[in-house]
């Protein structure tokens, strides 16, 4: 058993390359056939065409038994023998109680001799063969008829058929070693060709278990399955790689993020902080006392305000179901909103216009008041001097709201990073406004839960303009609405 179980490991190994078992299986099945074959060609085949041979001579013999037995005197023996020897390749012996008669040319009549004499009662052939000085086969067939006293010996060389039937063999077997030889190296060939795009899948595969993730799998198959599956790896890849990049910038954003978060937080904890311990200095007059508790106050609105804004972002960014669609006049909530912030324009010296027909959208009519307060506010702060103006106007089944200012603009290289949380272009303007760095940054957030994104042009010198859209609905909906 363990013989056998050595050899079973040997050419069944519990773990190999594709390459190796599938050369193990087309040697396997294909040998199977190569020897099937050569069995039947070296048993069966020449077994059958000794057994074709020996019942051709056993014919004949009983035709000769048949003539001799029919000729009118036993001096017609010798004729009737003669006679088959020159019409054909056999070579004859008849055997009768008193003489033998033969062909002058038989090559072994001791043989055919002794063959009849193993003859016996049952009137069955026996037959031999052997090979005469020139290296050729010869096959002996004897019949003995007791009843008559006679027996009769044939013999014939192998005639050209049967040679021919060797070289069959001898080719066929030939032909079946080669076609192994092929099939083992067309095995080993079209293995290759699937383990080669394997082995690159696999390796690309290790890589990216590895994290690198830049590489792609490069193939030369033909073969349509890699081809496609190459594909899909490439693709899975670049998405992995991509999600990964998102994930880093996250990351990296989440770190800014909570650094900016107690960054923003501490400074009016700081600011509290030093008012109320000024507040219990001695000697402090009223007029001062009321200037630190007003700056306590002012840095406490802030926090809350901060603390207001990051919750709103996180509710904004977790759950879209917050908003509350419904259909609303956007003239109305635009003058609600200007009027509430032209104090801060007028005190500026700004022309704070509202030019806005009449049209109804479907969103979310307090936060939409909260995007146009932020984008307002927003503008009116980073103005200095000209105008700040809301315009309105339909496009298609989409509404468009424009918030445009003439301030100072916005350098080309912050457009991009505007909406992030806590980014401010003017670090120093921004700490002065009292504005939290998240205004911009809700704006975004909720207009993507209302599916919207909102765009920014701005020239440095020369202002900047905001611009949003939202789903037109039709006057009748926001009588229903309402």
């Amino acid at each position: 058993m363990s013989v056998f179980r050595s050899v079973r490991d040997a050419l069944l190994p519990d773990r190999a390359s594709t390459q190796t078992w599938m050369v193990l299986t087309f040697s396997l099945f294909v040998g199977l056939a190569v020897l099937g074959v050569a069995l039947y060609a070296l048993l069966v085949l020449r077994g059958e065409m000794r057994t074709a041979m020996q019942q051709t001579l056993h014919d004949q013999a009983e035709r000769i038994v048949e003539q001799v037995e029919q000729a009118p005197s036993p001096g017609r023996h010798a004729s009737i023998v003669q006679h088959l020897t020159e019409l054909t390749d056999l070579r004859v012996a008849v055997t009768t109680r008193d003489t033998t008669y033969t062909t002058a040319s038989l090559s072994a009549p001791d043989s055919l001799l002794s063959l009849a004499n193993r003859s016996d009662a049952s009137n069955q052939a026996q037959f031999s063969s052997y090979r005469n000085a020139q290296g050729a086969l010869v096959f002996l067939a004897g019949l003995s008829r007791p009843a008559a006293d006679l027996t009769v010996q044939v013999e014939q060389p192998a005639p050209p058929l049967y040679h021919l039937v060797q070289r069959s063999q001898v080719v066929l077997i030939l032909g079946m070693v080669l076609a192994f030889i092929l099939a083992v190296l067309g095995s080993f060939v079209a293995a290759y060709q699937v383990t080669t795009p394997l082995r690159r899948i696999r390796e690309t595969a290790q890589r990216v278990a590895e994290g690198q993730f830049a590489g792609r799998v490069r193939l030369n198959s033909r073969a349509a399955e890699f081809q496609d599956l190459a594909g899909s790896l490439n693709r899975a890849g670049a998405t992995l790689r991509e999600k990964i990049e998102e994930l880093e910038r996250l990351t990296q954003l989440q770190s800014e993020f909570i650094g900016n978060v107690s960054h923003e937080v501490r400074n009016p904890i700081f600011s509290i902080s030093g008012y109320l311990e000024a507040l219990g200095t001695p000697g402090l007059s009223d007029s001062q006392r009321k200037t630190y508790a007003e700056k306590a106050l002012t840095n406490l609105e802030r926090l809350q305000n901060l603390f207001n804004d990051l919750i709103d972002i996180a509710r904004l960014e977790y759950r879209k179901d917050l908003i509350n669609r419904s259909a609303f006049d956007l003239k109305d909530l635009v003058n609600e909103v200007t009027e509430m912030l032209r104090p801060k324009a007028d005190e500026k010296g700004l022309d704070l216009q509202a030019d806005v027909p009449r049209f109804y959208v479907s969103a979310d009519r307090s936060r939409i008041r909260q995007v146009l307060r932020n984008l307002i506010e927003n503008a009116i702060a980073y103005t200095p001097e000209g105008s700040v103006r809301c315009r309105v106007q339909r496009r298609a089944d989409k509404v468009r709201i424009h918030v445009v200012d003439t301030g100072q603009g916005i350098d080309e290289d912050h457009l991009d990073r505007i909406f992030d949380r806590f980014y401010r272009v003017d670090e120093d303007r921004a700490r002065d406004s009292g504005g939290t760095g998240l205004g911009l940054s809700i704006v975004k957030q909720i207009l993507q839960a209302h599916d919207e994104d909102i765009h920014v042009e701005s020239t440095k010198g020369r202002g900047t303009r905001f611009w949003f859209e939202l789903p037109y609905a039709s006057e009748s909906d926001g009588v229903q609405s309402s």
